[in-house]
């Protein structure tokens, strides 16, 4: 194990004055039990490592109800509530997946194999290697139907390098990576999770995983999904504000920090720190939508879309959409705008809960008085030219506060433009969404794949949110290769990564433009022409906050993750059919 240098007294002292005696003490003790359990984890072999994976499983599935319900509750969302299938889709059903994918690799790597023995590799523009990560079963096509991810790896890694080098530390699996502190997000409650996973998986490194206190209510449940992971000593959870923080980053026998926060936050560790860090910080995430000609189903079905890049979760998503860049020379420019605002306003109505929110809410309605205030009166609608968006621009507002900037143009020289306004104006690397019909995406042909190309986002979402990208355990989350210790816009590294590849760019995701049965008309006129068609047989997706039966289906596909009840799922496809 790595052992870092030692402290400079000054700063011993500065984090030695944060939390009691009895704190430090507990502390102390967690990371004593850390650090011969990373011992412990450098003795297992794959197999075995892999039959720890599937036990984290069965703990999860053993919880996963109430992983949903406590994380909803937590959030103000009753019973009754048509949005709290999010809990159970960036909860337990996150969980899931993610263990599925991590025990798939490790099997591959068991047996002597590349964790992409039987995948698909293409290639991108720039001489890029092309994974393509999902869907990988016949289940997949089905439940997420018409989506794909693809990880596009940096320019000049060859497709042999791409298979020799997968599976990161568990290809010397007996190297431990030391202890590794894990500063958990404090707004989806799988991030920490899989954070933890990705530090065991990636690195080797066992974790102390700090739990944000906006997460509290849930360290029950997550003892005991992680049960497997802390009684060998692989993880132990504590709890605490920011004064544990400082004295758990500080700590001389920490190896590794990974946060999930704030550019504040990250800003606030970063001076003194000895040790590397890697970090996800979000930032201001763009939709651009490409003029077409529209029907008016696709205007309200992308409208709906877009608002969900905002409400989901009441705004408080590191990959929340914030600024929409609209076409001024699109004919149905209005008619997409009073779509927009109507989605908006009827979306349903819910808690604006995390810390703080107030304030940025106020900070909005400062620098864009003329802002319409819909639903509740808690969702601002910013309509503004680009030379008064600079707060939109700057700000990630981590509330419902969405944005709207029309830059001129049709057709490749707009996609051009908002490219560029995304790349040089906005503030973040970490998402950007597309939206585009299919007859145009064919008509721009290569021009459009060269602009997304140049697209520097870690995830690039192409007629879906990036939050599929997140979703999705075999693509990778992050900001696009760059960040420093001084200039992190929207961190440093990745997780997930469930190939455990290596030198990763982006992962870049593909969705249907229309729902079913619209796509599928769509598609049989376009078929042979392309890329861009966009076949799905699925109706409105569950995770629109605009889905009347997105509550249950996303619960039912949790379940069908645990039990793999065929029957149940058919009843879980027919709600499908009614969102």
């Amino acid at each position: 194990m790595t052992t870092p240098p030692k402290k400079s007294p000054a700063r011993r002292a500065a984090a030695d004055a944060g939390p009691s005696s009895d704190v430090r003490a507990e502390l102390d003790s967690a990371i004593d039990a850390v650090t011969s359990g990373a011992r412990t984890w450098s003795l297992l072999t794959l197999g075995q490592r892999r039959t720890v994976i599937q036990r984290v499983r069965a703990a999860v599935a053993a919880v996963a109800e109430e992983w949903a319900d406590v994380a909803s509750t937590s959030k103000g969302l009753a019973a009754s509530h048509p949005l709290r299938g999010e809990e159970w889709l960036s909860g337990p059903y996150a969980a899931l997946v993610a263990l599925d994918a991590y025990a798939d690799t490790l099997g591959a790597l068991a047996r002597g194999d590349s964790p992409l023995s039987t995948t698909t590799l293409g290639r991108a523009p720039g001489d890029r290697v092309v994974v393509h990560t999902s869907p990988l079963t016949a289940i997949d096509r089905l439940l997420l139907s018409g989506y794909s991810t693809e990880v596009w790896l940096e320019p000049g890694v060859t497709a042999s390098e791409a298979r020799r080098t997968a599976g990161l530390a568990q290809l010397d699996p007996t190297h431990s990576g030391g202890v590794g502190l894990v500063l958990g997000a404090g707004n989806v409650s799988s991030i920490p999770f899989l954070d933890v996973l990705y530090e065991l998986m990636s690195s080797n490194r066992a974790v102390v995983l700090k739990v944000n206190p906006t997460q509290d209510a849930l360290v029950p449940v997550f003892e005991r999904a992680l049960a497997p992971l802390i009684e060998p000593g692989f993880l132990r959870i504590v709890r605490g504000g920011g004064d544990v923080g400082a004295y758990l980053t500080r700590h001389p026998s920490i190896d590794h920090v990974h946060v999930t926060g704030s550019d504040a936050t990250f800003r606030a560790i970063v001076p003194g720190l000895s040790v590397p860090i890697t970090a996800e910080l979000g930032g201001v995430s763009p939709i651009i939508v490409v003029p077409g000609e529209w029907s008016d189903a696709d205007l309200r079905f992308q409208a709906e879309h877009v608002v969900t890049m905002r409400l989901h979760n009441s705004g408080h998503n590191c990959i929340a959409g914030q600024v929409v860049l609209l076409s001024a020379d699109w004919p149905q420019r209005d008619a997409f705008l009073q779509e927009l605002r109507t989605a908006y306003d009827r979306a349903p109505r819910r808690p604006v809960w995390y810390p703080h929110s107030d304030g940025k809410l106020d900070a909005a309605r400062e620098a864009y008085p003329d802002a319409a205030w819909c639903g509740d009166g808690t969702r601002a609608l910013i309509e503004t030219s680009g030379d008064d968006a600079t707060a939109l621009e700057s700000t990630e507002y981590f509330a419902p506060v969405l944005g709207v900037v029309s830059l001129p143009g049709m057709g490749q020289r707009f996609v051009d433009a908002a490219v560029a306004y995304a790349n040089d104006r906005l503030v973040g690397t970490l998402g950007a969404n597309v939206v585009i019909a299919p007859e145009t995406q064919r008509a721009l042909a290569g021009g459009f794949e060269r602009a997304m190309a140049a697209l520097r986002y870690g995830t690039v979402a192409i007629n879906a949110w990036t939050a599929f990208g997140f979703l999705t355990p075999t693509a990778t989350w992050g900001a696009f290769p760059g960040g420093t210790l001084d200039d992190a816009p929207s961190g440093i590294g990745i997780v997930h990564n469930a190939f455990l590849l290596d030198r990763v760019e982006r992962t870049v995701v593909r969705g249907p433009f229309r729902p079913f049965p619209r796509s599928v008309s769509s598609a049989w006129s376009l078929r042979g022409r392309g890329r861009g068609a966009g076949l799905s047989v699925l109706p409105k997706p569950p995770w629109f906050v605009t889905s009347r039966t997105g509550a249950a289906v996303s619960e039912g596909f949790t379940r069908f993750r645990i039990d793999g009840n065929l029957a149940k799922l058919a009843l879980v496809l027919l709600q499908a059919f009614r969102a």
